[in-house]
């Protein structure tokens, strides 16, 4: 629904089936008006409009369908959101289910929402870094407008300095330095190629583990956090994955972008995944 199409009016009877059918039955609405919101006080309904065709600005509401009452209806003053935004309004419905919500966003505007599922998405990404790079780019994504599914994203974060507890070996070595974590124990970093005269535990993922081999020899004691290891194919589902180079791959309810990936190419991989639902 388009604020455009759905007007506010403020009256002074009860919001109840029998004042609301009294009021339209003299009522003559704007043209682009497809639903009006009517308010007194504090509570709020929404309702549906059949109007006569006809030219002219204005058109005699010749039927009309009450799609909530004020049991059933919450007004919400949001006005960072975009009441445009189909994965914004998915969320505002998360939180209130089985409600209509009437918002009022962005420069006034107005819009509602009713009966939308929010569609739910996993986020996997590892940290530090902190916050997961791949959970912003989505919510990025997200506001861009270019995302028209109600989308809800969930992070399933895979937090490297929570693996440390199970280093058994005297060093750690993390995959590299901007992530700036460290440990009681010696710790390296494999970015900076050190010199090793201890034995250590890689914490990384398995291109981290190729390096380390290329680098070192032989094999190490390895803490796998490599984030498409941490998926749950049943469920819709981004991740990071260092196989990918540019764009997106689909695999089931799985898509994979590139390590270095872009907000467009974020926007390309959510559109695929939930168009073809």
């Amino acid at each position: 629904m388009h604020c455009k199409d759905v007007s506010m009016r403020d009256v002074d009877v009860p919001l109840d089936e029998d004042s609301i059918g009294d009021l339209m039955g003299s009522w003559t609405s704007y043209v682009r008006t497809d639903d009006l919101v009517l308010r007194n006080g504090d509570d709020y309904a929404v309702v549906e409009l059949l109007k006569a065709p006809g030219n002219g600005l204005f058109r005699k509401v010749v039927g009309y369908r009450i799609v909530s009452l004020p049991g059933d209806t919450v007004f919400l003053d949001l006005p960072d959101l975009d009441v445009l935004n189909t994965p914004a309004l998915a969320a505002v419905q998360a939180e209130h289910p089985g409600k209509a919500v009437v918002v009022r966003g962005m420069f006034s505007h107005i819009n509602y929402i009713k009966d939308v599922v929010p569609q739910r998405l996993v986020v996997v990404d590892n940290v530090p870094p902190s916050p997961s790079k791949l959970g912003v780019l989505v919510r990025m994504a997200l506001a861009s407008g270019y995302v028209d599914h109600p989308i809800v994203p969930e992070d399933r974060i895979i937090d490297m300095a929570d693996r440390l507890s199970e280093v058994a070996t005297d060093a750690v070595m993390f995959p590299c330095r901007v992530s700036n974590l460290s440990a009681d124990i010696p710790y390296y970093f494999l970015d900076d190629a050190p010199e090793v005269d201890e034995e250590v535990t890689l914490i990384g993922c398995h291109l981290s583990k190729r390096i380390y081999t290329a680098l070192y020899g032989g094999d190490v004691p390895f803490i796998n956090v490599c984030p498409a290891d941490y998926v749950d194919p049943s469920e819709k589902t981004i991740v990071k994955c260092c196989k990918v180079k540019t764009g997106h791959e689909l695999d089931g309810n799985v898509v994979r972008v590139p390590w270095g990936a872009t907000v467009p190419e974020v926007v390309e991989a959510l559109n695929d995944l939930f168009g073809r639902s």
